[in-house]
């Protein structure tokens, strides 16, 4: 089966946004979490404050971008699969808690009174939210185990991704 997968995911290799879009809707999902999680990275280890203002437009972009294709299409179709309230309910509030960082940062420059810290904890708020969604037992186990159909949502998810993308200028 893995070899499978590989052969296909090798044939279609060439252009990287089709493998994307092929992706089902938790591959996505995590792959985001990577790349933002890169960024993050990058960011505690700059020191330049231009590529650091950069980093973290492209990461409240990113995220924006993320938080959205989550709420309108993958949490509506895990509350409707699974029932699970709770799980979904802290998923929003958490989404919350980043917009507000997220507005913040947008709104200061590297100079700003308290950015750099800003972003710090919008970091350590993302880390808690993407364990929560990816642990054993979390969001993604879960959806898993239901009767979703993650390749078409995933399908929805990266079409409405690249139109979100395109707005916010990052294509």
């Amino acid at each position: 089966m893995a070899t499978a997968r590989t052969e296909d995911t090798a044939r279609k290799s060439p252009a990287r946004k089709s493998a994307k879009q092929d992706m089902d809707a938790i591959q996505l999902l995590k792959a985001d979490h990577r790349e933002v999680e890169g960024w993050f990275e990058e960011f505690e280890k700059s020191r330049s404050d231009d590529k650091k203002a950069k980093l973290a437009h492209k990461i409240c972009k990113a995220l924006t971008v993320h938080t959205q294709i989550e709420e309108e299409i993958f949490y509506p179709a895990f509350l409707e699969a699974t029932g699970d309230e709770d799980m979904n309910d802290e998923a929003y509030v958490e989404h919350d808690g980043a917009k507000k960082l997220i507005a913040q940062i947008e709104a200061g420059t590297p100079d700003s009174d308290k950015w750099e810290a800003k972003v710090t904890v919008l970091s350590e708020m993302i880390k808690h939210h993407v364990h929560e969604e990816e642990m054993r037992d979390g969001m993604f186990a879960k959806a898993r185990k239901s009767d979703m159909d993650l390749e078409e949502l995933g399908a929805r998810m990266a079409t409405r991704k690249k139109e979100l993308m395109k707005t916010a200028g990052q294509l």
